[in-house]
């Protein structure tokens, strides 16, 4: 077969295929032309999730009738004054997406530029059924009908309506994101299901496009290198998602998709989260323009970077640097967790009059106040009630021999009790602190480790009977190969026969520990390791499971003042409002939502 040059509408459908895909891709190039035009607000209206109906009105600078026909043309466009393609500031500049789109639907482009007449054109896939005067305010409207209803091999891979809806909401959201100075509105099938208003910064609008409990349980970022400008608001590592479609990331004002800064993303945020869990951000990279290529794919939202590894430090040194100022601050209790706290409902007592005085409930009350405290029993208890205490409740408190201290002074409060030998109770200034004991410890061993080790090394404490731990054969294998390394961690091995291990010390930080789960976890770990990094470059995860085995247990009865120690410690150690695993550490219920649960506000 000789070569042809391809018709016209068949070029057009190609590109189509690039630059169309779905209609959230359609409403992207739309959305993207209303922000160059300038615009001030911008309306969005679909049905049945863009697939029957995409309308995009905007008050930008519009477009005479000849601006208009030359813009359903392949390859013209108004953002490229000259040739340097390299110095593009505009979010489009193809001027492919018009006529692609006018190829496989229906289009009709209404503009107005101020002090002119109107004028409207109709594409019909590749046909121009109409043009003539409109009447419409200044700028321009956009309406994109039956998108792929004469193309029904591309119909067909089409999802759900309600998919549809929830990627083009996705497109907006994050266009609208990077433009906090232009006022958006979103309907769909005549719902109103997003408005943004024109406000000045940035993380007032990221908290009204998101989740407003952002706000609280984020930390801002800001730094500045070698004329890059990183900004944005980063979650506290205890307030993040299962998917991470919540990582919003802009580069010059681009919503982009980069594996390189999604990458950085979890770097950053390595030792804090679970494998199966993503922070939330919203992230705003300012970069010159001779620094990027944006023209590396069609519909605009990959880029490539001339250094990505100072790109990559950026991201991490920012998030990093927020999070360590951050210190001991964790997720704060959300709503739906204080719901689950229910008055209870006491019946009145079975015989008893209304508005008789109740009973006591203790028999001979003002003589079991008088007995030793070993003579007193539970037993004297008396209650009509069937659900009342069969044992005694998992709770203690200590008498405070000393007075306590004062809680203005401590931001995670004074320890007063202990509930079910694993939570600390603790009286804050402004409210009630609970505090997992395990999981505090076992971010505060981590972080004493990395200190130890960026000094030097880790002092080992000598086992006054050496332990044999018997493994298989290649676990035995793999610590071995690793034993001057995990001497650095104060561990000290030695192969003892085919199939065991001889512990002689162990990191003097982790206290009494258990020798033998210690090596058994850390012969586990090692498997996932890559042979070509050295532990100190997995520091996080083999400091991480020594610290897991070397901390408080729960369980484990604390006194008051180990209990106001450990609070201490967490007050001046970076992320301990976070456990290794992510989970969080403590949670603070505020006074006026003790008030509320009491029916006090």
């Amino acid at each position: 077969m000789s070569i042809r040059r391809l018709p016209e509408h068949l070029v057009n459908r190609i590109a189509a295929g690039e630059v169309v895909e779905r209609p959230a891709s359609a409403l992207k190039e739309l959305v993207e032309n209303a922000i160059d035009a300038g615009a001030g607000r911008i309306a969005i209206l679909l049905v049945e999730g863009g697939t029957s109906r995409i309308e995009v009105a905007d008050d930008g600078c519009g477009m005479t009738p000849a601006d208009m026909a030359l813009a359903l043309e392949r390859h013209a466009t108004s953002k490229l004054p000259d040739e340097f393609i390299e110095s593009v500031v505009t979010l489009g500049f193809r001027g492919e997406a018009l006529p692609s789109i006018a190829s496989v639907a229906r289009l009709t482009i209404e503009s107005r530029i101020r002090g002119a007449e109107g004028w409207a054109r109709t594409v019909d896939n590749g046909r121009v059924e109409r043009e003539g005067p409109a009447a419409l305010p200044p700028g321009t409207r956009v309406v994109v009908e039956d998108l792929f209803a004469r193309v029904p091999a591309r119909r067909k891979f089409l999802r759900s309506p309600r998919a549809e809806y929830a990627a083009c909401l996705d497109v907006v959201r994050r266009l609208a994101m990077a433009r906090p100075d232009i006022g958006f509105t979103l309907e769909h099938d005549g719902r109103r299901a997003l408005s943004a208003m024109q406000v000045e910064d940035r993380p007032g609008r990221v908290a009204t496009l998101t989740d407003r409990a952002l706000a609280d349980n984020s930390v801002a970022i800001d730094l500045e290198r070698e004329g890059l400008v990183l900004g944005g608001v980063a979650s506290l590592p205890t307030y993040n998602r299962g998917i991470a479609d919540h990582q919003y990331l802009f580069v010059n004002g681009r919503p982009v998709k980069d594996r390189l800064l999604m990458g950085a993303i979890r770097g950053a945020y390595a030792e804090m989260l679970p494998r199966d869990r993503h922070a939330v951000v919203a992230l705003f990279l300012d970069i010159p323009t001779d620094q990027v290529d944006v023209n590396v794919h069609p519909a605009k939202t990959e880029v490539r970077f001339r250094d990505p590894a100072m790109v990559r430090g950026l991201i991490v040194s920012g998030l990093r640097r927020a999070l360590d100022a951050a210190g001991h601050r964790s997720q704060r209790a959300s709503e739906s967790a204080l719901s689950m706290w229910q008055p209870e409902n006491i019946s009145s007592p079975p015989g008893g009059e209304e508005g008789a005085r109740p009973q006591s409930g203790w028999e001979g009350e003002g003589t079991l106040q008088r007995l030793p405290l070993e003579n007193r029993s539970y037993g004297a208890v008396n209650d009509s009630r069937p659900t009342f205490f069969a044992s005694p409740p998992q709770a203690r408190a200590e008498p405070a021999w000393t007075p306590p201290p004062q809680t203005a002074a401590f931001p995670m409060g004074v320890a007063r009790g202990q509930v079910a030998k694993t939570y600390i109770v603790a009286e804050a200034e402004d409210g009630l602190v609970l505090v997992d004991q395990h999981a505090a410890h076992e971010r505060l061993v981590l972080e004493r480790m990395r200190a130890a080790l960026i000094g030097g090394t880790i002092a080992s404490q000598a086992l006054l009977i050496p332990e044999v731990v018997e493994l298989d054969e290649s676990a035995c294998d793999r610590l071995e190969s690793r034993a001057e390394e995990l001497s650095e961690f104060g561990l000290d091995l030695e192969r003892f026969g085919p199939h065991a291990m001889l512990v002689r010390a162990t990191p003097a930080l982790l206290g009494q520990s258990d020798p033998k789960g210690l090596v058994t976890d850390l012969a586990d770990e090692l498997a996932a390791f890559d042979e070509a990094l050295s532990l100190k470059e997995r520091l996080d995860a083999v400091a991480g499971t020594m610290a897991c085995h070397g901390s408080v247990r729960a369980g484990r009865i604390l006194s008051v003042t180990e209990m106001n120690a450990l609070l201490r410690e967490m007050e001046v150690t970076p992320h301990s409002g976070q456990c290794n695993h992510g989970r969080p550490t403590w949670v603070k219920i505020s006074l006026s939502d003790v008030e509320k649960l009491f029916g006090r506000k």
